[in-house]
């Protein structure tokens, strides 16, 4: 959908560029369902009618994905600097709009329906933080006004959103997801198997 045609003026940042250390390589390469993470990842995504949707990678095979998705590829020269510089990249190329979602891609049960509810939470109070949750946990997906882009901008090392988020709380609005498996995130194999039990810390 091009940015003309669409009704909001959210954007997406998809990050696919990390190492995958604890999980023994490139996770977004593994397959649930015989379907890569990061494909996945983008066809949850892809429906929804952002302003502009980006994904932020190392990774050539990300990259070439993601224009027939409907997301334009932004190398990451500096993957090795950890979560900061995904996110530096990816606000940049969603400057001028009014509020930026960041996705990750190791997420195999987040579902097109909670990523909707977090941008109707976002159209009722744009000023606000809005992320995904469970029974009052902070996870991910996190929407950003465009009032943090700057912070987001400055962020450095393996730090991500979550550190913005964290110094205003006052602004954050927890958005109930629909069960608590839309929050668990992949990082090692043993985790594909476990798809039950909920205790993993959210990040960004």
């Amino acid at each position: 959908m091009s940015e003309s045609s669409s009704p909001l003026r959210v954007g997406c940042v998809l990050m696919a560029a990390g190492f995958g250390r604890r999980f023994g390589g490139n996770k977004l390469l593994t397959r649930t369902d015989g379907v890569p993470l990061y494909e996945r990842a983008m066809e949850v995504l892809s429906p929804i009618p952002f302003a502009r949707r980006v994904v932020v990678s190392q990774y050539p095979e990300v990259l070439r994905a993601g224009p027939s998705r409907g997301f334009a590829p932004i190398w990451n020269a500096a993957a090795g600097e950890g979560i900061a510089a995904t996110v530096r990249l990816g606000t940049a190329a969603l400057e001028g709009l009014d509020g930026a979602l960041f996705a990750v891609c190791d997420q195999p049960f987040l579902t097109t329906e909670s990523i909707l509810n977090l941008l109707q939470s976002f159209m009722q109070s744009p000023t606000h933080i809005h992320a995904l949750s469970w029974h009052g946990q902070r996870g991910n997906p996190v929407l950003f006004p465009a009032s943090c882009f700057s912070e987001l901008r400055a962020l450095t090392g393996d730090r991500g959103g979550g550190k913005v988020a964290a110094r205003h709380p006052e602004q954050v609005v927890l958005v109930e997801a629909a069960s608590p498996q839309e929050l668990r995130d992949i990082d090692c194999p043993e985790d594909l198997m476990q798809t039950s039990d909920y205790g993993k810390e959210p990040r960004l």
